[in-house]
């Protein structure tokens, strides 16, 4: 089944329906909601009260029965205002914390469960920018906009309601203003909604070539080529520049085409309010009433924008955050896996795409507790191979089997359990030298069996002379350590795991021969009893395995002992002898 990236499933623009749809599957502090909504609906009708006393008020001046009481409830709303703003606003922000913290969980755990393939085509930092950047948007929208447009819209229809039962030819005359107003936010919009879509993914685009530079900055250093990748995030800043500049041009018409609809209903208003008040057909302090419930009109008619803007925003960041949840992950649930057994392949093919074919037809078989080396030229398919014992990628047809058993239809977490991994990277994570011999493990390893898997790989002598020994930080990548001792601390880590099966990556082919002296007798160490697998260039460190595998063009063409390839194999005796044996 042809899977489709993440660039083509965003095509598929998502509507408003389907974002607040997605908005109900997070979670919601329900019984959080529900005080915050309610304090801002006490807030909302506390400000709509204040214009009808404010018309008691008023009306009392030229009646000469003014009362004290009137100011008291007046402060009392403000007070009660005041307060259910202040507390409705930090039951917001904890909703709004609550609901990104909810998503960034089920992004963070869906994203480390996709399939290599995912991260084949996708940049690291990308996926970074959807978990952090576009989620925080959501969470703007949720904090700051998403209440306040329903208290607005309460507002909205509370004010107009006592507008009308104050005087209804007013109200009408100010609800034309309504259709206006539509007609300048929708398109705008649209507009906003595109603008914000490019500006999420230039941003993935821009934190993608950070983490690409920076995490391979030593490289950029030695080659000189700080100037070019200059070149580049300026480009990428101008981008985002400009499209700032379009979200601001936008905000700029929006902004004022409200104010002035606004100001020219209020001077309408003035207008004809004040000729209503001089020929006796209105009190003037029905005029002040109708003045503030304007107002209260006005203010959510602003933020009605803002959230539109918001909205589209949103809009925007939610289709890519989508798109990766439904993206397919690791299918995990499967059988228990064999104790033991042959490891072997059975006519499997496999290739990237149509264009790139990488194995075709390879079968052999690898007994247990035995040494299988594969040789060959670079390109052939070894390390392809090896992601397809890892199930990092599927088989195009054929199958791989352990102990008779395919390999796909075992439980995931419990066949990789099986296998330990030695590269030629041998890659460490930033932390402790014992953080990163413990790797992997959920449960706490005792201090001693981290020793003796330490002093098995030959790494304990040099660890003890670092100032904080298994206390030592590696740095990022490992890069405070040679690269021997990379290769001994992954080959400590393995031991640590004791795997069934040993896939050994080129272990050796980056060291020096005072390093690969101590590698290869940790190796020895590790491989006692397992089932192992090795690719490796140098003939001189592979002749003892017990069958060696010869791989080209994607197909075996030749398996046998070292004496026996050397004898029968042109190609092989041909690399034999390159080498000096």
């Amino acid at each position: 089944m042809e899977e489709r990236t993440i660039e083509q499933q965003t095509k598929q623009t998502m509507t408003t329906k389907q974002f607040f749809k997605f908005l109900k599957t997070l979670h919601w502090p329900k019984l959080i909601l529900a005080s915050a909504l309610t304090l801002a609906v006490f807030q909302t009708l506390a400000s709509l009260a204040v214009p009808l006393l404010t018309k008691g008020l008023v009306d009392s001046f030229s009646t000469a029965s003014f009362t004290w009481g009137t100011v008291g409830v007046l402060v009392a709303l403000f007070l009660i205002q005041a307060i259910a703003g202040g507390i409705s606003y930090y039951l917001l922000a904890y909703i709004g914390e609550t609901v990104v913290a909810d998503l960034r969980g089920k992004l963070w755990h869906h994203v480390l469960r996709l399939p290599i393939p995912y991260y084949d085509e996708t940049e690291t930092g990308e996926t970074m920018s959807r978990i952090t950047q576009d989620t925080t948007v959501l969470k703007a929208l949720v904090t700051d906009h998403l209440v306040s447009f329903i208290t607005g819209m309460i507002s909205i229809v509370g004010a107009v309601g006592i507008l009308l039962y104050l005087d209804w030819k007013m109200t009408l005359i100010m609800l034309i203003s309504v259709p206006v107003s539509l007609l300048i936010m929708v398109p705008l919009g649209r507009m906003m909604r595109k603008v914000a879509r490019a500006t999420q993914t230039e941003m993935a685009k821009f934190t993608g070539h950070l983490g690409r530079t920076l995490g391979e900055i030593r490289l950029v250093k030695a080659y000189r080529a700080e100037p070019i990748e200059e070149k580049k995030g300026t480009e990428a800043i101008q981008s985002l520049f400009q499209y700032g500049l379009k979200e601001a041009r936008i905000q700029a018409v929006v902004s004022p085409l409200m104010m002035m609809t606004m100001m020219g209903m209020l001077i309408v208003i003035f207008g004809y309010g004040g000729a209503q008040v001089a020929q006796g057909n209105l009190s003037a302090g029905t005029l002040v009433a109708i003045l503030f419930l304007l107002f209260q009109i006005m203010m959510p008619f602003g933020q009605l924008a803002h959230f539109f803007t918001a909205l589209q925003k949103a809009l925007g960041a939610t289709e890519r955050i989508q798109t990766i949840l439904t993206l397919e992950d690791e299918r995990a649930e499967g059988g228990n896996v064999a104790e033991h057994g042959d490891l072997a392949f059975d006519h499997v093919s496999f290739a990237y795409n149509e264009e790139k074919r990488i194995l075709q037809d390879v079968s052999f078989v690898i007994p247990q507790g035995t040494i299988a080396a594969f040789v060959g030229p670079s390109g052939g398919g070894k390390t392809t191979t090896f992601s397809l014992i890892e199930r990092f990628y599927e088989p195009t047809s054929g199958v791989v089997t352990y102990g008779g058993q395919p390999i796909d239809a075992m439980e995931l977490k419990q066949w990789r359990s099986k296998i330990g991994y030695v590269s030629q990277e041998s890659p460490l994570m930033n932390g402790t030298i014992t953080d990163n011999i413990v790797y992997g493990f959920s449960e706490e390893i005792d201090k001693q069996a981290v020793i003796e898997a330490a002093k098995a790989a030959n790494a304990l002598e040099f660890i003890e002379k670092l100032p904080q020994g298994f206390d030592t930080f590696v740095g990022e990548r490992g890069m405070k350590l040679s690269g021997g001792q990379r290769q001994r601390i992954a080959i400590a880590r393995a031991l640590l795991h004791d795997p069934d099966i040993l896939l050994l990556d080129e272990a050796t082919s980056n060291l020096d021969s005072g390093s690969e002296a101590h590698v290869q007798e940790a190796l020895h160490h590790l491989m006692q009893g397992r089932t192992t697998l090795m690719i490796a260039h140098r003939l001189s460190t592979i002749t003892h395995a017990d069958q060696l595998i010869f791989i080209e063009d994607g197909q075996v063409s030749g398996r046998g002992t070292h004496e026996q390839l050397y004898a029968s194999h042109e190609k092989y005796r041909a690399y034999a002898q390159g080498q000096g044996l």
